[in-house]
């Protein structure tokens, strides 16, 4: 069992940045991966970066070049960093933690993919 509390959240304008971070507690295996989720107004929750525990990473194209995604193992605690921010960026920003799931070609994990999930935290970009 994973237990995970997300911070960082708020409201920006176009163009800000905001850092995310998730902070991790309980048994975990040797290999896994921690990913954001988002999910905008009357959208479905889409995987947004993706980090496994040996570093390889994944992006939604639309964040590719804007948002980076890196995981503290010392502090077990995932960030996502956020640059460049648009109002279709708005969601609720999801944190995920995939027992046993290893990133590969890029690819970020499904929503039914087993794993434990945070509560949530709200970003908000106007124009």
């Amino acid at each position: 069992q994973v237990q995970l509390v997300e911070s960082g959240g708020g409201s920006v304008q176009t163009g800000g940045s905001l850092r995310l971070s998730c902070t991790a507690s309980g048994n975990r295996g040797r290999t896994y991966s921690m990913a954001w989720f988002r999910q905008g107004p009357g959208k479905e929750r889409d995987g947004v970066a993706v980090i496994d525990s040996y570093g390889n990473t994944g992006y939604r194209d639309s964040v590719t070049g804007r948002f980076t995604i890196s995981l503290d193992n010392t502090i077990s605690t995932l960030y996502l960093q956020m640059s460049s921010l648009k109002p279709e960026d708005t969601g609720m920003y999801y944190c995920a933690d995939f027992p046993d799931w290893k990133v590969v070609e890029g690819r970020l994990p499904h929503l039914g993919t087993f794993g434990y999930w945070g509560q949530g935290t709200q970003v908000t970009v106007s124009s």
